[in-house]
């Protein structure tokens, strides 16, 4: 099992670099941060942006793998983000993992006008996706589109990694399924719709929303195989912290949540670094126990 670890916008560099270099030197195999203007109930607090910090922790770091968790179309037009992406992937020496997703309704969706309905979202999405693909995968691009235009947009020198950056999409809907088969070597689910976000939750609600994850499972390998794509090709990454327990309560929670997902089939599985309050609050002490059994928790599922 590879297990990576979310670090949120939140703290200025000088604060910040020392926790992006914990990460690579206690062993996580990667490391994300949220891609949003403003996110959630964190909306009036401190919060940077997404592309210069992921660039300061490619040059702080050597081996571990950089990500998005994740990006979405309601404020990146797919001409200059390419460019963004081709960057940070040049920069890190090809460690970048590009988590992409739909993009919610609420707090930064509206921060360049009216946001658009569920169904134009998916729409939306779908064009994104084919449109960064083309983007990164040829030297220039033209496209007309019914929500973006491009004209000779260049992408030279192209990617470090070939034939470009890998895709890790987010999705739990027939639409968003089929996009990771078409693009992604990686599937992002944060779990059933029900999900807490780390915000509390007890025992039965856990067992619920493992429950669900299940189901989502089996509909999302059956979409795959509707597809023509072996699920097995397929890395998944499940964010432990979509359920309504937060995966850094206790070493004895994180370790039953990566023996569950590994059972599942999932690769890959991310957690949050712990907050003194709020949403994904938890104890520092937990995560260096958990730092202490990396190892161990690494090789479940193995």
């Amino acid at each position: 099992m590879r297990i990576g670890i979310v670090l949120l916008p939140e703290q200025r560099w000088a604060a910040d670099a020392a926790r992006w270099r914990a990460a690579e030197e206690w062993g996580f195999d990667h490391a994300w941060t949220y891609d949003h203007l403003a996110w959630r109930s964190l909306a009036d607090g401190p919060w940077l942006a997404t592309v210069p910090l992921l660039a300061a922790a490619a040059a702080t770091t050597e081996r571990i793998r950089l990500g998005t968790f994740v990006a979405s179309p309601n404020f990146r037009h797919p001409v200059p983000f390419a460019k963004d992406v081709m960057g940070l992937d040049d920069i890190s020496g090809g460690r970048l993992l590009l988590g992409l997703g739909s993009g919610g309704s609420g707090f930064d969706a509206e921060v360049l006008g009216p946001a658009p309905s569920a169904r134009e979202r998916t729409d939306r999405f779908v064009e994104w996706v084919g449109l960064l693909d083309r983007l990164l995968t040829a030297p220039v691009t033209d496209h007309d589109g019914g929500w973006y235009e491009a004209r000779g947009a260049r992408m030279l020198p192209g990617c470090v990694q070939q034939p470009r950056v890998p895709f890790a999409v987010a999705a739990q809907g027939p639409r968003a399924l089929d996009l990771v088969a078409r693009y992604g070597q990686g599937w992002i689910t944060y779990g059933p719709a029900a999900g807490g976000v780390g915000e509390g939750g007890d025992g039965d609600d856990q067992d619920r929303w493992w429950t669900g994850l299940a189901a989502l499972v089996e509909r999302a390998e059956a979409r795959f195989e509707a597809a023509g794509r072996d699920p097995a090709s397929v890395d998944r990454y499940l964010s432990l912290d979509g359920a309504p327990v937060f995966s850094m309560s206790s070493l004895e929670v994180l370790t039953e949540g990566v023996e569950r997902a590994a059972a599942l089939g999932f690769t890959d599985v991310v957690v949050h670094w712990p907050r003194p309050d709020g949403v994904y609050a938890g104890s520092e002490r937990v995560l260096d126990q958990v730092v202490e059994r990396l190892a161990e928790l690494q090789a479940i599922g193995a």
